[in-house]
This record gives structure tokens, sequence and C-alpha cells, in this order.
């Protein structure tokens, strides 16, 4: 493998930069690559341990459609890279790995020393930022060199990794990885990643079966000629398109799922109308596909609107009418309301909070609200740091007409990129002066008003904002919360919190608001999957209503205190003793950390 520089900034600033990340210091923005920087603070929300790795180890099914489509072109590659310190890797798709071809006997000590070896989970939850678990997070080709890394003992590494999609549900059933030595790692490195990955989906296309290719074909058509909901199913594939995914609450997923079942599997041809969970009701239309078996079909949904100008939620539900949204509280009512408003006149639309207060969400739940015709292209501004095509990518989403459109976290745009933005939109608007239907419905999200004149040009072109209210002003709505998204991490009924663990995340100030909420669940439920969450299954962060950061050493004080109560059933006394501490320190720590 030839060597070159590794891509990105300087070794020595990224080393910097990470070491700050680590101990609370602020980053400068630039230093560090973009998909990286939000890899680390992934890694950090889910507490993942920095200083070496821990990945779970699981019984690897070595025996699969993908391991056997894959083996022919791991060991083809393998030979070709005979006498190069490459190893190549092949995971499922929760990150555990499932085969190691190394050709260097040093290189491949050091996997083993890091446990990068068959049984071995590399998710991004286990080990933090690695080729492997970034590229299966973010569902897309990653490299991720040397310091970079966000566990200390994988530095001297540089790896690049490319999620494996199935040839015909489009699901990621695994990932390939690259690694090789810190030094040696260079973009052919990626280069060749993605191309094994494509090898093995080729391959894997053989394993398919004639009726699995009917049914992905009719499945094609269907989305091609209707708008709306998309399913395809028989009885190993399910299939369904991004307004599905986006606009369907995962009960109501499941809902549709199991009526198109028994349509399917009766040979029920005729509109069904399905009430669903959310409250909403639901028209399907099921057309069985023969050639991929019996009770496999495709089947378009046509959601029903819930009548009334306001967003009221059902007696005892706790969801707005809008889906896939909960909460109660008047000023989460008030900003559904409004936004739901301004999409219905069609004015362009800017809506403003603190990150993870749920703006995409709303937006997506409005739009799947209003049943509109067009499907709503999202662009992140964020991706205009490290994509250089970000505005051409823009421009073409403006120009087409019908279009809607939603561009994320303009504030995060430099100055030049905000002036050609402002142009781009004024274009767009100009365009519909005349004739309306002539221009896109455009919407954006940001933190709030900074006094920037870049940014003031872009937001004066928004004749609308809305102002979603952080987690910490609508506390009352969290126990719904929490109810929504363990439904949405699969727990179902099988998993509740109890009222005093609840009580204690409403007393949380949430700085990340519901999508730290949404994490911290994530964590738990790694842990707990069945029963009752209760205080001693949150994390250390959520026992704590403490107003500032901490650092890692504070951190660990804390976590310290927590465990000896714990242990000490409660007891002050006998946890000051278990750590070596006086009474006055102790209750002097329990006030700071807000224990």
């Amino acid at each position: 493998m030839a060597r070159t520089k590794v891509l990105g900034a300087d070794e020595a600033g990224v080393a910097a930069c990470r070491v700050r990340f680590l101990t609370a210091e602020p980053v400068e923005p630039g230093r560090v690559r973009g998909p990286i920087m939000a890899s680390w603070q992934r890694s950090q929300s889910q507490s993942v341990v920095a200083d070496h790795v821990q990945p779970d180890h699981h019984t690897p099914d070595v025996d699969s459609p993908l391991t056997r489509s894959a083996e022919p072109v791991l060991r083809d590659l393998r030979e070709r890279l005979d006498g190069q310190p490459v190893s190549i890797i092949l995971t499922d798709q929760a990150g555990v790995v499932l085969r190691r071809l190394t050709a260097d006997r040093d290189l491949e000590r050091r996997l083993d020393r890091v446990h990068l070896a068959p049984g071995f989970s590399y998710a991004e939850k286990d080990v933090g930022t690695n080729g492997i678990g970034t590229a299966l997070e973010i569902g897309g080709p990653t490299h991720v060199f040397g310091h970079e890394h966000y566990a200390e003992n994988l530095e001297e590494f540089g790896c690049a990794g490319v999620p494996i999609k199935h040839p015909v549900s489009g699901r990621t059933v695994g990932a390939l990885d690259l690694t090789c030595w810190r030094k040696d790692a260079g973009p052919l490195l990626l280069t060749l990643a993605k191309t094994t990955a494509e090898q093995i989906r080729q391959a894997l296309l053989a394993e398919v079966g004639g009726d699995q290719l009917a049914l992905f074909q009719e499945y094609l058509r269907t989305c091609r000629r209707m708008t709306g909901a998309v399913f395809a199913l028989n009885g190993d594939v399910v299939m369904m398109n991004d307004y599905a995914r986006s606009a369907l609450d995962p009960g109501d997923q499941t809902t549709l799922l199991d009526h198109a079942a028994e349509s399917l599997r009766h040979g029920r041809t005729g509109a069904v109308i399905v009430p669903l969970p959310t409250g909403l009701t639901a028209r399907l239309y099921c057309r069985p596909v023969p050639a991929a078996g019996v009770g496999a079909g495709v089947v378009h949904v046509r959601l029903g609107t819930v009548p009334g100008p306001r967003l009221t939620p059902r007696v005892g539900s706790g969801r707005t009418s809008l889906p896939g949204l909960v909460g109660t509280s008047p000023l989460w009512l008030r900003a559904c309301d409004e936004v739901d408003r301004v999409v219905r006149t069609g004015e362009w639309l800017a809506v403003e909070g603190e990150p993870g207060v749920g703006k995409l969400a709303l937006l997506r739940a409005v739009h799947a609200h209003r049943q509109l015709s067009s499907r709503l292209v999202v662009l992140d501004a964020v991706d205009a740091a490290t994509q250089p095509s970000w505005l051409e990518t823009t421009a073409a989403a403006l120009q087409e007409a019908a279009r809607h459109v939603l561009i994320r976290h303009v504030d995060e745009l430099d100055a030049r990129r905000l002036r050609a933005l402002a142009v781009l939109l004024e274009q767009a608007r100009s365009r519909g002066a005349d004739d309306p239907e002539d221009a896109p419905w455009v919407a954006i999200t940001l933190a709030g008003p900074t006094g920037q004149e870049a940014l003031d040009r872009v937001v004066a072109l928004f004749p609308s904002s809305v102002e979603v209210p952080p987690l910490r002003l609508h506390a009352e709505d969290i126990g719904l919360l929490v109810e929504h998204f363990l439904a949405r991490l699969g727990t179902g009924d099988r998993l509740i919190c109890a009222p005093d663990a609840v009580q204690l995340l409403s007393r949380a100030t949430w700085p990340g608001n519901a999508e730290q909420l949404h994490q911290m669940l994530r964590t738990v439920v790694r842990h707990r999957r069945t029963g009752t969450i209760r205080l001693e299954d949150l994390p250390a962060d959520a026992r704590m209503v403490s107003r500032r950061r901490l650092s890692p050493l504070e951190s660990l004080e804390r976590d310290a205190i927590l465990h000896s109560l714990s242990d000490a059933g409660g007891d002050k006394v006998a946890a000051a003793r278990a750590l070596g501490m006086s009474r006055a320190p102790i209750y002097r720590k329990l006030h700071a950390y807000g224990i």
C-alpha cells in the first residue's frame, strides 16, 4: 500500500484537539473533520471509555448469506495484498467481526491485543469512533486515521469502512473494513474498501431468489408511480420507502404491516381502513405479487387527516395529531400548532431552537400530516464543510418546482456560504413572484438569532419563524417521551420506567434536550431490555442535576460517590467511610454534583 499523507488536519493538531475535547476544552472549528467530531460527540454521549477498548463479545453467525457471498471476494483481495500490512475485516450489521484476513503477523498480533477479532463488537457505542462502527452509524463510507479514533490505543491504526447493502431490500447487512498502520493510511484505502464492498453486494445478488427479485421490481414500480407510504413484504423481506420511515410512528408501522400481511395472506385486494395507535387512520391498498410467493405483495398507504385546526392530543394518549410526536405541554403544542399553520399557508418558514429540541422531527411530522405531494428534501449545512459540492446540490434542489426543501443548521455556515445561499434563495423566491407554482417551498432550522449580517440576510427571506421550546421548559412531557423513545428502541411493552426514575429525569436540565434523553435511553436499553428501569439502572449523568459540565476527573469522582451510595443503600456516612472521606466533604460533593 503506497504511503500517502493522512487526509484532513495534521496528526499533531488532531491529537491536540482530541485531548481538548476529552478534557471539556473548546476545540477550534475546522481543526477536526465534521464527521469525526460528530462521532466523538456520539461516543462521549454514550459513555464510551477513551483510554482503552472493551468491546462486547458475541457468537458470530459465520454461515450466513453475507459470509458465504463475501468469502471468495475476501480471499481474492487477501491474495492481491499478500505481503502488505493490511487487514481485511468483515462484520455483521451490528459491527460484530465475522471474518479477519491479515497478511502481516505484527499487525495481526496488535489487532488481537485490541480485540479487533472475530466475535468482538466494534460498534461505535462499544469502542467509539472507528472505521467499522462509524461507517455503520452514519450509513456511508468512512475513514478514520490515527488520532481521529476515540479510543487511545487505536491511534496507531488507519482504517476505512463501508456498509454493505442488501441488493434487494437495501438494508445494511454488514460492513467491510480495511485496517493498516497509521503511517501507511491514505486515500487508496477507502477506494479499495468501496470497491470490495460493492463486489460483495454483487455476490449477494446470486443468493437472492427469483421471488425476492420479483417483489423488489414491483416495489420500485409502485414507488415511482405513487406518492405516500409504500411497503413490500413477504415471509423474509420487508421494504418501505423514505416517506413511510419518516412519516409513520414505529407503532403505526407495525400495525400497518400486520394488517397488510393478513390481507395478502387471504388474497384481499380492496381498500382496508385501519385505525392507527397515534389516532390517525390509514387506507391500505394491497396488491399481491404471485411470482414472489404466497402472501407476498406491495402495499400503498394513504393517511387520513385529523379534523380541526388545533393539534389537540387524544385523551390519555399524550400524542399530538402529528404522526410520531408526543407531548401535552402548552408550550410544545403551541410550537406544533404554529409550524402546522405556517406550512398550511405555504409561507417559507424558519424554525429556531436549541440542538436536540426536535426541529427536524416536527417539520417532518407536519409534512406527513399535510400529505404534501412532494417529498421533503433535507439538506444539512454542516455537510458544507466537508462536501465541496454542497452549494451546487442545494441549488439543484431549489431549482425544481413544487419541491419541499428543508435546510438544517444554516447558522453553521460561514459568511461566504451564507451569502451564496442567500443568492440561491432570492433567485428561488423571484421565480415564484410571477407564478407561485414555479418556486419550491423552503424551511430552515437554526439555533437562534446571532446578529451575524450574512445570517440575517438569509433569515430575512423567511416571513415566519417559530421557536421550539427546550425540554427543560416542558419537562412535564418527559414521561411521555420516555415511553415514546422506549417504543422506538424496540422494547415495546416489555420495558417501562419506574415513577421515581421518571421524576428524577424530569428534574434534570437536559442541555441536549430530547435527543440527549433519547441517547441516554439507548444506553439504558443496552443493559436492561425487559422489566422496569429503576434509579440504579440510569447512567451516572442522569442521576445528577448539576448545571455545569464536569471535567473527566470530576466525573470519575462523582461516579465513585454514586457507586458507594448505592452499595451503602443510600447511607451517606457509610459511603463516606468507604471512600475514606469525612462527613462534611461528602455532603459538599453531593451538593456540588447535584446528587
